[in-house]
């Protein structure tokens, strides 16, 4: 049973979560919160990896690759799409969740 002061400790918890100084990098993490240090070595390994695409479709085009250069200049915008999906489907997950117990 959901009582009053397990809801005050979900808002409470919920609350700190987003004061984190981390927000910049929530762009490049697959969960909607950067609850841990884990979470923010994710977010900061797919900055790299973009970082690292942008950079070699720089240098084939530079060096007059084209095909590859759009290769990788279409995986490195899907990168970041696929995480806002993953990251949506979190959020949705966590807010039905949260629902069940509260309809009941």
């Amino acid at each position: 049973m959901i009582t009053r002061s397990k809801l005050v400790e979900q808002l409470r918890d919920s609350q700190i979560r987003s004061q984190h100084k981390w927000s910049p990098l929530v762009i490049f993490s697959p969960k909607p919160n950067l609850s841990s240090w884990i979470d923010v070595g994710v977010a900061v390994f797919w900055l790299i990896v973009l970082i690292i695409l942008v950079t070699s479709s720089y240098m084939t085009l530079y060096l007059r690759h084209y095909w590859l250069s759009f290769i990788i200049i279409c995986l490195s915008i899907s990168i970041p799409i696929r995480l806002r999906i993953s990251r949506q489907t979190i959020a949705r997950k966590k807010d039905r969740r949260l629902l069940l117990p509260l309809s009941m």
